[in-house]
């Protein structure tokens, strides 16, 4: 297997993973995602719930072949619907564990989700690029 196949198939897997627990934490630590809703958007309990069951699903669907490319896009859209917790966390520094975070990482997950589009698009996308031949 090709060395940036092995990659792929790397990224892929830890991004499965971490979708899969980033999914489970919107249950079991549902306080943290309510400190981060913007005020404007409504049923904040509801949103958070249907954003770990997609993220589950999302990073479920990344490992199965059948699945992986519009688990790939489902999943970025799912990072562009959530960003605007990440800014208004950011905008209000809110802080949501005992030990403060610096406002400058606040700042950073933002970059960070674009980041992480372009990874989930990039490591679940058709890996068989195989070279065309050349015309004569």
């Amino acid at each position: 297997m090709p060395l940036q196949s092995r990659v792929r198939a790397f990224v892929r897997a830890l991004m499965g993973v971490s979708f899969i627990i980033a999914g489970v934490l919107h249950f079991t630590h549902t306080a943290f995602y309510l400190k981060i809703m913007p005020p404007y958007l409504p049923a904040h309990l509801e949103l958070i719930y249907l954003s770990g069951v997609l993220e589950i699903l999302g990073g479920i669907g990344v490992f199965l072949a059948r699945t992986r490319r519009w688990a790939g896009y489902g999943l970025a859209v799912l990072l562009v619907a959530v960003l605007p917790a990440n800014l208004h966390m950011a905008l209000n520094q809110i802080q949501v564990t005992d030990t403060p975070t610096p406002p400058l990482l606040l700042w950073l997950r933002l970059p960070l989700q674009a980041i992480l589009i372009l990874l989930i698009i990039w490591c679940t996308r058709e890996g068989n690029h195989q070279q065309r031949p050349t015309p004569k």
